[in-house]
């Protein structure tokens, strides 16, 4: 089985899928992470780490944010670039941001604080906010209370984020405190295609054998046959799972 770090590093090798399959943040889930951060007057300067092909950076721009975004893979930013004019990017990690000190009024991390050691990327994350500013993290899941969801993720098999929010929990290091977190529930109508581009964009199915790879789509289709309606559409609940923490 890929280690972990070939695995955090592996999602550029399939980021047309990830930009087709992965589901949107709401934008309430992102407007409650920011408003700690918003100063009267003042433009709301975020930078979205691990941003991808650039899911939650818009959802920032439709928030009001001035984004820029930071990803350890340039194939990635390449796609976010494409789909996000006018954002700046740039390569970099949670533990190693390329940004002044001080710079941002937030920190945010969708799909992503699961790769990030938590005690270095708290740190840098309060080198770069200036002071009351906000550190964001967010993941969209799956319902697995619903039972094909469930059979679902067995095909395909858990991730890390999965594992870590029903394990020990979300944990950032030194300086931030209190952690405050929110869940807002909704369901996103999936075709096949889309279904099966969300399988393909899963750091497990990018770096599995193809022996593998083709047995879970098989998997996956059968699923979706089983629970699609007439028009050929699945309801697929999920739950955003929201926290934010306030550098002092």
């Amino acid at each position: 089985m890929p280690g972990r770090d070939e695995m955090s590093t592996s999602f550029g090798a399939a980021a047309g899928a990830y930009e087709a399959g992965r589901p949107d943040y709401p934008l309430a889930a992102v407007e409650w992470m920011l408003e700690p951060a918003r100063r009267d007057g003042h433009a709301l300067r975020v930078a979205d780490v691990g941003a991808g092909t650039g899911k939650l950076t818009r959802v920032v721009v439709e928030a009001g944010g001035e984004a820029v975004a930071i990803d350890p893979d340039p194939v990635m930013l390449a796609s976010l670039r494409a789909a996000v004019h006018g954002i700046p990017t740039f390569v970099g990690t949670a533990e190693r941001m390329p940004l002044p000190d001080a710079s941002v009024d937030a920190v945010v991390l969708g799909q992503a604080w699961h790769w990030v050691d938590p005690e270095l990327g708290a740190a840098e994350a309060a080198r770069v906010l200036r002071p009351g500013g906000v550190l964001g993290l967010i993941w969209n899941i799956r319902d697995e209370s619903v039972p094909w969801v469930a059979a679902l993720t067995q095909a395909m098999h858990g991730s890390h984020a999965e594992m870590m929010l029903a394990g020990d929990g979300v944990r950032a290091g030194e300086p931030f405190g209190a952690l405050e977190s929110r869940t807002w529930t909704w369901t996103r109508t999936m075709t096949r295609g889309a279904l099966l581009d969300m399988v393909a964009s899963r750091s497990y199915i990018i770096t599995a054998e193809p022996a593998d790879r083709e047995r879970i789509f098989a998997e996956v289709e059968a699923l979706f046959d089983a629970n699609a309606n007439s028009d050929g559409i699945a309801e697929l609940p999920y739950r955003t799972e929201a926290f934010r923490l306030v550098r002092p």
